[in-house]
């Protein structure tokens, strides 16, 4: 496959996945982790480091795209630095213990974990699930053991840690903006760290592919961010056309779909 259409096909699934996180309102990593996966299986990565390097890849990519977002957020206000700077130590920490937990299991474990992970998403969304919101702030020491579990499966799974950190700070009494907002910044250590640590972790396997550098390939990094910050608006515009019940149930049918596909192969 030449390089020209390998990042062709890479710009196409940043678009795709861009689309689909304006559209849903998910971040980009439970998207695009799958969709690695698979494209990283049709040009025949090898299946020991193939979730692995989707995983390290998705990370990579979330530097880029939830620096734009937190940004984003920092201007309007909407991110809680006293709750960030509480939890900012136990995300960095969670983070590359998350990314040591994923380098000691296989790929087929790995994948079966995400699999669960994105099955447990696709209910929750299917049944509406979400805590109840709290008005009492908790103590910085469990802050920062919440950041250490928000950084860790965050890391383990490729994710921004949105699914993990707007329900806890919605519980910690912020509003839904401010849990969104503070959410976005909290996504920035996760992958910043988890990127480089996987980096580090997959440094010198020989059953990479030449373009990456450990668990990146930076090919995919590229395309990816090309096209997804972009098409992310498309979505967005789509959202605010579309019944939101039936994007609900759309996302979490797809969802289902590709949680028992890593689960089942």
């Amino acid at each position: 496959m030449s390089i020209v259409v390998t990042l062709l096909g890479y710009l196409a699934l940043g678009a795709a996945a861009g689309t689909m996180a304006g559209l849903f309102g998910v971040g980009g990593g439970i998207i695009i982790v799958p969709a690695l996966v698979f494209a990283f299986e049709a040009q025949g990565v090898a299946p020991e480091v193939l979730v692995h390097l989707a995983v390290g890849t998705s990370l990579a990519t979330i530097v880029v795209t939830g620096a734009s977002s937190a940004l984003g957020h920092w201007q309007k206000g909407s991110i809680h630095l006293p709750w960030f700077k509480a939890l900012l130590p136990g995300l960095a920490l969670g983070a590359i213990l998350g990314v040591f937990v994923a380098g000691s299991l296989s790929g087929t474990v790995l994948g079966s974990l995400f699999g669960g992970f994105v099955l447990l998403v696709a209910i929750k969304m299917l049944l509406g699930l979400s805590p109840k919101p709290g008005s009492t702030p908790p103590a910085t020491a469990t802050m920062s053991v919440a950041g250490v579990v928000i950084g860790a499966v965050s890391a383990l799974f490729g994710i921004g840690g949105g699914t993990l950190s707007v329900p806890w700070l919605s519980r910690c009494g912020a509003s839904m903006t401010r849990a969104v907002g503070t959410s976005s910044a909290c996504g920035l250590p996760i992958a910043l760290v988890g990127a480089g640590t996987f980096i580090v972790v997959g440094w010198g396997n020989p059953l990479l592919p030449a373009a990456a550098t450990g668990f990146v390939m930076w090919p995919a990094f590229l395309g990816i961010v090309l096209a997804s910050v972009p098409f992310a608006r498309v979505g967005v515009r789509l959202a605010h056309v579309l019944p939101g019940h039936v994007l609900r149930y759309a996302f979490a049918s797809l969802l289902l779909v590709v949680g028992l596909r890593f689960i089942v192969s």
